[in-house]
């Protein structure tokens, strides 16, 4: 027979949990709250932000104006961007080495050259190509236009634009399509499907999972990029304020006018960009699900 030692005894005392102290943590919490105290004060009491300035243009015709040229500029270079760049996506993947090719040199170049550089070629394309014309290639021409007439400011921004973001738009799309297994295409293929069947049906909508952050990513890029376009010049958002405080000598207002703008447009992209991140990612797990709307609140806007 044994004699339990500890008969008799009364239950452990409780363990008194003591929290890690993170000083570090707080001493980085109380310079953040100095800096944001500093940043607001600075806000306030700065004059050469002249917010009576700032609000007298803020919505003004031309101020408007240059707001609307800026969205319409980064929708017609985000949607042409995107279906010329699924168009070279499927070119670089081709198996005919003169399409892959092809493709190849244009997103050499594109991606090769400043975009301000780019659009500066567009506001002079008049000396590139004096005339454009319609005929048969190295033989005579049935109409011909002359090049300045026909692109004007606004057009020559747009092909600018255009033309720049289907370059890396095809990189982001090829990406989404190797994303998906062969074997589906393979299926696909066995059950009758052509190519481009296939494409369509299956492998693009479940690489929109792939594609998709990205190309938000990109959207909002634009917006910034086509503050560029006054190189042309043409009179979007920022080369609107350059005009006026060109008159008024208020530059550090307009400038941050111009700003306010920006960010007022870029949060709206955002929000549009995590409930359309949300849609495409249907079926994955909570637990990404979860990560997601985490990011979102955090102010990530899904990123």
């Amino acid at each position: 027979m044994t004699v339990d030692n500890d008969a008799g005894k009364g239950r452990p005392e409780a363990i008194k949990a003591v929290p890690v102290r993170h000083p570090g943590r707080w001493l980085g919490a109380a310079v953040v709250l100095v800096l944001v105290a500093m940043f607001i004060h600075f806000l306030l009491t700065s004059k050469a932000l002249d917010w009576s300035e700032q609000w007298k243009y803020l919505f003004s015709d031309p101020v408007l104006k240059g707001v609307r040229n800026t969205v319409w500029l980064t929708l017609a270079a985000m949607v042409g961007g995107v279906v010329l760049g699924i168009v070279l996506a499927l070119m670089r993947l081709s198996a005919n080495p003169l399409l892959s090719g092809a493709a190849w040199v244009y997103l050499w170049f594109f991606r090769g050259t400043p975009l301000y550089t780019q659009l500066l070629i567009w506001g002079a394309i008049g000396t590139l190509f004096p005339t454009v014309g319609i005929g048969i290639p190295f033989g005579p021409e049935f109409e011909t236009w002359k090049t300045q007439e026909l692109v004007n400011a606004a057009l020559a921004a747009a092909l600018g634009l255009i033309l720049n973001e289907a370059a890396y738009m095809a990189e982001i799309v090829r990406a989404g399509i190797l994303s998906v297994d062969e074997g589906q295409q393979e299926a696909a293929s066995a059950l009758g499907m052509s190519r481009m069947q296939t494409m369509r049906r299956i492998v693009l909508p479940q690489s929109m999972r792939v594609i998709v952050p990205p190309t938000g990513n990109e959207a909002i890029s634009m917006l910034k990029n086509t503050s560029l376009v006054a190189a042309i010049p043409y009179s979007e958002l920022t080369f609107t304020a350059q005009t006026i405080y060109a008159t008024t000598y208020k530059i550090i207002p307009m400038l941050v006018m111009a700003c306010l703008w920006y960010l007022l447009i870029s949060s709206v992209m955002m929000i549009g960009q995590f409930y359309l991140e949300r849609y495409y990612s249907r079926g994955t797990s909570k637990g990404a699900e979860a990560r997601q709307r985490l990011r979102f609140r955090g102010g990530g806007g899904g990123q």
